[in-house]
């Protein structure tokens, strides 16, 4: 039975200190039941103390036990899914020469398969209400293949067409399905430390991100977005 039946449920799947915990103050503040998932469910309990109303759920987003498992206990603990963020994502840097199939398919399990894995279990409860928000969090990379880039690039290409792909099919059922192009370096203290030469105006503000998520989740159905990219004003493009 739903604790919180009165309010709409988020679940933000990869939630670590910059973007993930980003969009989850903002759904919170915005009276929203938020599911706070990733692979480390002690640091995700210390968030989950700070923000209301959400509850940690450790979750590999690669294994379909475990996001069977997870989702169900979201949907008897806070209620049917209304917005799902998209938040997982990574993969090892190098070229044709370096990068290993292993590495291929590493990345492309969490940023695709994740997300499909992840999408069948929401679409059901937001068909039953009539319909829902799916965000994704995506990269630059899925645009382009840099040289360096040759893993993460091609998992980042087949998550945004599995994106395409699944907003071609939701949206007449008013269901709105999204992609986030995050265009630069996130502004974190990990990445200030490797790049200390970074000033403040070269960064992306987590917070500022989740704004552009929230924002896509309330556009009327007239004018609906699929891919926005969000970069500092600076950022050379």
């Amino acid at each position: 039975m739903s604790q919180n039946p009165q309010r709409p449920v988020c679940v933000v799947i990869g939630v670590g200190p910059g973007n993930g915990a980003a969009c989850a103050r903002k759904f919170a503040n915005e009276s929203y039941a938020v599911a706070l998932l990733a692979r480390s469910e002690g640091a995700l309990k210390t968030l989950a103390s700070e923000i209301e109303g959400s509850r940690a759920y450790a979750y590999d987003a690669t294994d379909p036990e475990s996001v069977l498992g997870v989702f169900g206990r979201i949907r008897d603990d806070l209620g049917p899914v209304s917005v799902l963020v998209y938040n997982a994502g990574s993969g090892v840097f190098g070229s044709i020469d370096d990068v290993t199939p292993e590495d291929l398919e590493a990345a492309w399990r969490v940023n695709t398969l994740g997300l499909l894995l992840a999408t069948k279990q929401v679409i059901g409860g937001m068909r039953d209400l009539g319909g829902g928000n799916i965000v994704v969090t995506g990269a630059t990379a899925s645009l382009r293949g840099g040289a360096n880039f040759a893993a993460f690039a091609s998992a980042k290409a087949a998550q945004r067409n599995l994106a395409q792909s699944m907003a071609r099919k939701l949206g007449p059922e008013n269901i709105h399905v999204s992609l986030v192009i995050v265009d630069g370096v996130i502004d974190m203290p990990r990445t200030r430390e490797l790049m200390p030469n970074l000033k403040p105006e070269d960064l992306l503000v987590p917070d500022d991100i989740a704004e552009s998520v929230y924002f896509l989740t309330q556009q009327p159905r007239s004018a609906w977005t699929f891919e926005l990219d969000v970069r500092p004003y600076k950022e050379s493009w």
